[in-house]
């Protein structure tokens, strides 16, 4: 889940630059959505990040706990 977010943010950033550089007009169509995506998908990724590492301390804390009783 993590790397597909990346992966997409990557794609809309990329995606967003090109639409800049060939002078698309970005107010309308599918480019506000790209811009979206580009400035939430790494910042949430990052967060992600985080709980899935504090998620995965907790579980390994607690079958430690369980084995020594």
């Amino acid at each position: 889940m993590i790397a597909s977010i990346v992966g997409l943010a990557i794609i809309a950033i990329v995606a967003t630059m090109i639409g800049a550089a060939s002078g698309t007009a970005m107010s309308g169509g599918i480019w506000p959505v790209l811009l979206l995506i580009g400035y939430i998908g790494l910042p949430l990724a990052f967060v992600l990040v985080i709980v899935f590492m504090v998620v995965s301390t907790t579980r390994r804390r607690r079958i430690a706990r369980d084995g020594e009783r």
